[in-house]
């Protein structure tokens, strides 16, 4: 597909380039924290070594970054490069250089794998994930110790169990489900995938109604939510940042968290401990990892300046700070491997060691976002009537919308 020359040149080498770059905020600019200052930074260095591109990156909050993006390709007027959580629509429309347009064979074999399958459209990567994140299982082990929980539960038997001696001893939610709008389709994943399920299949076809997934809910619904394990919310109207503040307040026994949350949890004293996933019959095989992902925009033609910029900044020095600043995981083997070895990075290693494993949002299917919409509005539901019911409707909204897309 040709591509279209915009202000600048369409190279660095036929003249002075301007690429601008939309970035997700992962600070707060209230509490001095906002990304701008990581990117400024980059930017100078960057133009330093290469005088005849200037980056010019505009820092969005996460509120309002996608919509932004959206905006700005609708009306003609694509960044060169953005960074948001979603990249398959602007794929499927051809508007996206592929990676290996942009890295070297090198840089593009460093990203891990698992990332990069979710990143590409039909075995082409678009998608360039950004940082990322693993999921494991999270207690108080204060309150265990209190309640004669003498190890984390490796079984959902032994998290009824324990949650069982955690409501005798007094604590008001034994087990966090957050199966509310914030990020339902994150636990969901979770438990699915610890009864051998999930949201798709091996060819990526959609699988809401498997009958994993409908032994994982009927399990949910039967063994911690009708017994009152889960404190006395509503589980599909309780967010995750609800679980994580009576987690981080010392009332929460157990809950899935990330590195982020740990991170958190030092700093409020909470004697922590974290394990791999609880399964049905053992230690889940698989985790959740998460990604937000970069693209570049063909629109403005300048392949070259985005390659050069984009490889300066996934360099391993300039990964690392970014990384370090934002307490989050790399999404290349070599970033990966140097926090591995860091004394300083142990308490991350059991997130770092899941990342290559992990399991992924269908994120490359044009369809997964307003199925992971209808995920976060209807899933709750499951836990309380039909689990089978609930699944199957969501599996007749996914095939439907896939069909659309």
């Amino acid at each position: 597909m040709a591509t279209l020359s915009a202000c600048g040149g369409s190279s660095p080498l036929s003249g002075d380039t301007t690429i601008h770059m939309i970035a997700a905020d992962y600070g707060d600019p209230k509490t001095g924290t906002s990304s701008k200052a990581y990117w400024d930074q980059i930017s100078q260095a960057f133009e330093a070594q290469n005088p005849k591109i200037k980056v010019d990156v505009e820092v969005v909050d996460w509120l309002h970054v996608d919509d932004k993006i959206a905006a700005l390709a609708k009306a003609g007027k694509a960044p060169d490069l953005a960074q948001a959580g979603s990249y398959s629509d602007y794929a499927a429309a051809g508007q996206l250089y592929s990676a290996d347009e942009l890295f070297p064979i090198s840089m593009q074999a460093n990203f891990l794998s698992t990332a990069v399958s979710a990143g590409s459209v039909n075995r082409v990567q678009y998608g360039i994930p950004w940082v990322s994140s693993s999921r494991l299982f999270f207690y108080n082990k204060k309150l265990f110790r209190e309640a004669g929980i003498k190890h984390a539960p490796q079984t959902w038997a032994e998290v009824k169990a324990d949650a069982i001696k955690l409501k005798n001893d007094g604590v008001s939610t034994p087990y966090g489900l957050p199966l509310g709008t914030e990020e339902a389709q994150a636990e969901s994943l979770i438990w699915m995938l610890g009864a051998s399920g999930g949201y798709t299949d091996t060819v990526g076809s959609y699988t809401f109604d498997s009958a994993a997934n409908i032994s994982a809910f009927t399990w949910l619904k039967s063994n911690l939510v009708a017994p009152g394990l889960i404190g006395s919310g509503d589980p599909a109207k309780t967010n995750r940042q609800n679980v994580f503040d009576q987690f981080l307040a010392g009332k929460a026994g157990m809950i899935n968290g990330h590195p982020t949350l740990l991170t958190q949890a030092k700093a409020k004293g909470i004697d922590v401990g974290v394990a791999p996933l609880p399964g049905l019959v053992g230690p889940s095989r698989d985790t959740l990892g998460v990604a937000d992902w970069v693209m570049a925009f063909k629109q403005n033609g300048h392949r070259d300046a985005d390659g050069k910029f984009l490889q300066f900044v996934y360099s391993d020095q300039n990964s690392l700070k970014f990384l370090n600043e934002y307490g989050l995981l790399p999404v290349t083997t070599s970033v990966l491997q140097t926090m591995l070895k860091d004394p300083k990075e142990k308490d991350f290693a059991p997130f770092l060691n899941a990342m290559p494993e992990a399991v992924f949002y269908p994120v490359n299917k044009i369809s997964w976002g307003p199925v992971s919409d209808q995920v976060k509005k209807s899933i709750g539901k499951a836990v309380h009537g039909d689990p089978k019911q609930v699944l199957s409707d969501l599996q007749r909204f996914a095939m439907t919308t896939n069909e659309g897309k």
